[in-house]
């Protein structure tokens, strides 16, 4: 479900408003007498993971293969074509979107058209820490998440530290999925006149039900 993302409009002047009511002290959005708080029971059907990956959450692996190695394992290209590619942005190695976008439609083998699009959704949209890059703590997800080990732990943790973070400092940019959090918050305030028949099919998607709402 992660494509409907790049089909929802962020506010910015409601994401603005919104940190504001951001308790670091609790975690949680507090208005007035009311707390509220993204959980892993409400983002997860909201990303439609598989129940299998519940039960897996992600931590970082004692030995890491070296960026190098994960793009290309990712790619498919050579170890030169790869190194020629990586960049230093601040105090990470990245790879610009760019570089990985231009192979997507030539690319021979379907797979990796589509890992290459998940990838980007991931180091653009979800943790989009260097802008138009994709920096390498993505691609450890990434490799970790194709292997079955579910998203929405890491997303919820880098959620909530870039909340108390950008909370704190009263400036600063929003390092996370901003488009994930509104639909979360919009979910709370959706008016829903009768259930559709959909909710009880396999392939029903209510992040894509959300987008389509109109507001």
């Amino acid at each position: 479900d992660l494509p409907y993302l790049l089909s929802v409009k962020v506010d910015k002047y409601l994401f603005q408003a919104l940190v504001q009511f951001w308790n670091p002290a609790y975690s949680c959005f507090t208005f007035g007498k009311v707390d509220l708080a993204p959980t892993m029971e409400e983002y997860t059907p909201l990303l439609w993971c598989p129940k299998i990956q519940v039960e897996k959450a992600y931590s970082r692996a004692v030995s890491v293969p070296t960026l190098l190695k994960k793009l290309m394992n990712i790619t498919g290209m050579s170890e030169q074509w790869v190194a020629a590619r990586i960049q230093q942005k601040c105090d990470s190695k990245c790879v610009p979107w760019k570089s990985l976008r231009n192979l997507v439609p030539v690319h021979p083998d379907m797979k990796k058209r589509v890992d290459f699009f998940t990838l980007g959704i991931y180091g653009l949209v979800i943790f989009p820490k260097t802008l138009g890059h994709i920096d390498e703590a993505v691609s450890d997800l990434f490799d970790r998440f194709s292997k079955g080990v579910a998203p929405v732990p890491a997303i919820l943790a880098e959620t909530f530290r870039s909340l108390n973070a950008c909370r704190r400092a009263r400036e600063g940019r929003f390092i996370e999925c901003a488009q994930l959090l509104l639909t979360w918050f919009y979910s709370h305030f959706w008016k829903v006149e009768k259930a559709s028949y959909r909710v009880l099919s396999d392939s029903y998607s209510p992040l894509e039900e959300l987008v389509a709402t109109p507001r």
